[in-house]
């Protein structure tokens, strides 16, 4: 099987609230404000949205798709079969190492601060070495270390580092209105789209 042209990521260009957009700005001030972030370099982390299908609070609010395999890497093997996983870029070509996608309107109808702790729970994901992998942890728990507590005390304590650097209130606002709201201010909400990208093998 042939592999296929990379997959762009285009901006929307439509009336209304950008939510992808207003998501992207306050990531790259988080990224640049706060120590602990400073390694992300958000113009290679696309920003999505995805419709939940029920008005529900509970499932996912948001995630990060890692677009590397373990260590950074571009291939890995399974069951005999060296597999990578579909390119992602933007208009400019430049290829996007993580997809950050949140799931409407089930996070905006969270409180404020759980927005906030949801945002940065996502960021701290990014692997220090910002190679397209995500922080690994020892154990079988890589993702939240053997400790959701540790984790979860360990976000709090950048989301607490943020908000003392007195970020503009512009670049979150948006964040203290819920979904109807919003959509009533703005006349709707659009955004990125970004399907789960697919396993090719590597022939």
């Amino acid at each position: 099987m042939a592999v296929p042209s990379d997959s762009p990521v285009r901006k929307p260009a439509r009336s209304g609230f950008d939510f992808s957009l207003h998501m992207q700005r306050l990531c790259e001030d988080m990224a640049q404000r706060v120590e602990p972030l400073r390694h992300i370099d958000m113009s290679r982390v696309a920003v999505a949205f995805a419709q939940t299908r029920k008005r529900s609070s509970y499932g996912m609010y948001a995630s990060l798709t890692p677009l590397r395999f373990p260590g950074g890497t571009e291939q890995t093997v399974r069951r005999g079969r060296r597999w990578r996983i579909q390119r992602l870029s933007d208009d400019w070509g430049r290829e996007m190492l993580y997809i950050l996608r949140f799931y409407l309107p089930r996070f905006l109808d969270l409180a404020f601060r759980e927005k906030i702790v949801t945002v940065v729970h996502e960021l701290w994901h990014i692997g220090p070495k910002f190679d397209g992998d995500i922080r690994r942890f020892r154990g079988r728990c890589q993702a939240h270390s053997a400790s959701q507590a540790k984790y979860d005390a360990q976000v709090e304590q950048v989301v607490a580092l943020w908000l003392r650097q007195n970020p503009p209130p512009a670049l979150y606002e948006f964040l203290r209105s819920g979904f109807e709201e919003l959509v009533a201010r703005h006349g709707g909400i659009f955004g990125r789209r970004i399907p789960a990208p697919k396993l090719f093998p590597v022939e």
